[in-house]
């Protein structure tokens, strides 16, 4: 028996024994979001990898270096030379993560004010950043000879973040296709543990089940490989990308979630599943939007995940960073909604995270410190806003939709009292609440000693504001009685 099946009996020991069932109604039941999550609201997702070495494009530069007639290609041929001469397995040496420290990297996130922490284990490429038993492609055995993830999983729960876990293993069959179609290492076989069977897609977009079916082989792998994943660092959070949907992945998808979930019961822990679109059915798992957020309240609770770059995840030298008080805008909308943001950033390959990142994150971090009270642990209102501003729902939307104005308002709850926040400053040191009619016992403003004077007829709130600000971006009033 090969060490794969033998690791397949194992998994199926575990589900036959367990109480969650690899059946949708089963798994349903066995679904809880977790508390934790629910209050957390705000977490880091790091895309690190082999791809931060050439730092081109974005982190799809192991694919797109391979398609003929791309930037990326001509980049290549121009900077490195023929791709059967040099492909992307020798980047490898040149990622030596030579300044990555665990402890400060988790010091950054807690500034931030994030409460959990969810690294990519292994992206497309097929580079796992941990100790993986299935291949001899990773960082323990190549480049920075470092177990990256169990290093950085010790040190965020060091300082009290809960970790999670990123795979993009589904995607790895068909990433790196368009290398059979030119001269290039892919097809060597020497390569085919980092590079696979490189199934040719011209266009990946669309349902992927419209595309090739992974092989046998590959879909047995990633079983064995997520489980592992998740043995070895129990995480509380197991991110997907988007090709689970693909219609090969539905019987394997529910012996993972299965799988999950009884070994969440044996550790103890509360433990969640991200999906995209459609892979999962409603109450199986969390469900998440990539670079967008959604129109209206979405109960049951939602993520929004997005970077703090426009043009990648991953590190590029020419990052097109987001103003920081788009991001902290995003993060209310979405909390006013019943949701969570996850938040991206790219390390460089010395395993530094980027100037410029590490100012936004502290950023962020000092206005949770004053206004945190109206995010963590807080719950929609009947109304998520009111307001001008209109998001579009849907994923890849933040390039496109407008910013918010000073007379954009949104809501959320916590412990009896109500958080109206402002998403700008109104020059006439007067806020209009229009959703508001019932005069309150009392208004303040976060960060703010002094309660505020207000009034409050059929037309709505009127606060006046403060005579100076208390932080940036924007402004909480808290809401009683």
């Amino acid at each position: 028996m090969s060490e794969l099946s033998a690791v397949l009996e194992v998994i199926d020991r575990v589900i036959e024994h367990g109480q969650c069932k690899p059946e949708w109604d089963s798994i349903i039941e066995n679904c809880r979001i977790p508390r934790w999550y629910e209050q957390a609201k705000f977490g880091i997702f790091i895309h690190w990898g082999v791809y931060s070495v050439p730092a081109f494009g974005n982190e799809w530069y192991p694919r797109n270096m391979y398609v003929r007639g791309s930037a990326e290609y001509e980049h290549h041929l121009k900077t490195y030379g023929p791709h059967d001469r040099f492909g992307y397995k020798d980047f490898i040496p040149q990622f030596k993560a030579e300044r990555f420290d665990p402890r400060a990297w988790a010091e950054l996130f807690h500034q931030s004010g994030a409460k959990y922490v969810v690294p990519v284990a292994e992206h497309h490429d097929g580079f796992a950043m941990y100790d993986c038993s299935f291949t001899d492609w990773s960082a323990l055995k190549m480049g920075p000879r470092r177990d990256v993830i169990a290093e950085l999983s010790a040190a965020v729960q060091e300082v009290g973040l809960v970790f999670g876990a990123s795979t993009h293993r589904a995607e790895n069959y068909w990433f790196y296709g368009h290398g059979r179609q030119i001269q290039s290492d892919v097809v060597d076989p020497r390569y085919r543990g980092l590079y696979n069977v490189a199934t040719y897609i011209e266009d990946f977009h669309g349902n992927p089940s419209d595309h090739p079916a992974p092989p046998q082989d590959h879909l047995d792998d990633w079983l064995a490989r997520t489980c592992e994943l998740a043995d070895k660092f129990q995480p509380r959070i197991i991110y997907f990308d988007w090709w689970i949907e693909h219609r090969a992945f539905e019987p394997y998808l529910r012996k993972f979630a299965a799988y999950y979930y009884n070994r969440a019961i044996e550790w103890g822990r509360e433990v969640v599943i991200n999906y995209k679109l459609k892979a999962f059915p409603p109450g199986a798992a969390v469900f998440d939007v990539e670079r967008g957020q959604l129109a209206d309240i979405r109960t049951p609770f939602w993520q929004t995940d997005t970077s703090v770059s426009r043009n990648s995840w991953g590190h590029v030298s020419n990052q097109k960073y987001k103003p920081v008080g788009e991001i902290i805008h995003d993060l209310v909308d979405i909390v006013s909604k019943n949701g969570g943001l996850l938040l991206n950033i790219g390390p460089k390959s010395d395993g530094t995270i980027p100037e410029p990142e590490q100012r936004i994150l502290k950023e962020i971090g000092k206005w949770l410190s004053i206004n945190g009270e109206a995010i963590y642990d807080t719950r929609p209102w009947h109304r998520f806003g009111e307001g001008p501003t209109l998001i579009p729902g849907g994923g890849f939307s933040d390039k496109s939709r407008v910013p918010f104005t000073a007379n954009d308002v949104r809501f959320t709850c916590r412990d009896g009292a109500l958080y109206a926040i402002l998403l700008g400053w109104q020059d006439n040191g007067i806020a209009m609440i229009d959703s508001i009619t019932t005069v309150p016992q009392n208004v303040r403003m976060l960060g703010i000693d002094q309660p505020l004077k207000f009034s409050c007829d059929s037309r709505g709130l009127h606060v006046n504001l403060p005579p100076s600000r208390p932080c940036d971006h924007a402004f909480v009033l808290k809401i009683e009685g």
